[in-house]
């Protein structure tokens, strides 16, 4: 027996749908389909698809979380089924934001679609950020000044690919580098390019298929208080600036 085969078996009692029937909805026969149940045989990758969609629930929660522990009601549905979230909510209503400390960081990557995992980490609550489900991630380093080594990042969730915006700063959550902020360089057609505003670092890419989950940059939470010292780019700018005001002015009084 394998967790999936547990899932599907435990679904199917609590819906009270016969082996039968749910096998007529998935296209294939009850033997074939009694197979996957009993953990004999394993669901191909269109058979996962079906299942997940006549149960409103994501491939990724039936192979890797005993669905009896997650509160469905309680779960955040995103398009096509493509993932569920967690979300807990405090007395009136808001969202609370689950904050991914540097203690916990390590096991994110293995967590972020337990729902028993999310629901174990600090929540602070928000209320000024708005509509989306928002999360918090720890900074580490030198590479995204200002925001310093220890402070925390709140991201908005975002569900399209689509929605990422050149320009802009977001956490992502990949196979290869775990958990990396970065600003958005240029999409390419099957990866981002990502920067650091710290120019010693270079950009690189991120493939597309490498990416679990991406949150955009919300707000930071920090405990430094630093007088920003003035760039030399901004001190040339200013210059700039300055040097086009006085042009203006010599002209105005030619002009008198």
């Amino acid at each position: 027996m394998s967790l999936f085969s547990d899932n599907i078996r435990n679904l199917r009692v609590q819906h009270k749908i016969s082996q039968e029937k749910l096998a007529e909805s998935l296209g294939i026969t009850r033997g074939r389909y009694v197979k996957y149940e009993d953990g004999t045989s394993e669901a191909p990758y269109e058979i996962l698809k079906k299942i997940a969609y006549y149960y409103h629930i994501s491939i990724d929660l039936l192979l890797s979380v005993d669905v009896r522990k997650i509160p469905i009601d309680d779960l955040l549905q995103l398009e096509n089924n493509r993932l569920v979230l967690p979300i807990t909510v405090d007395n009136k209503g808001e969202n609370f934001i689950e904050v991914v400390t540097q203690k916990v960081k390590a096991g994110y990557l293995n967590g972020y679609a337990d729902p028993e995992y999310i629901e174990s980490l600090q929540q602070i609550s928000l209320p000024f950020l708005g509509t989306g489900k928002h999360r918090g991630f720890p900074v580490e380093g030198d590479s995204m000044p200002p925001h310093a080594d220890g402070s925390i990042i709140v991201g908005r969730y975002v569900e399209n690919l689509g929605d990422v915006n050149d320009g802009k700063t977001y956490i992502l959550i990949t196979k290869n580098e775990g958990m990396v902020y970065k600003r958005l360089n240029k999409n390419k057609k099957n990866a981002l390019v990502v920067s650091s505003d710290n120019s010693f670092y270079p950009p690189y890419e991120v493939k597309i298929s490498s990416i679990l989950e991406i949150w955009e940059y919300v707000c930071n939470i920090g405990l430094r208080d630093d007088k920003q010292e003035l760039t030399e780019s901004a001190s040339i700018k200013d210059l700039f600036l300055e040097l086009k005001r006085d042009i203006h002015d010599l002209k105005n009084k030619q002009k008198l």
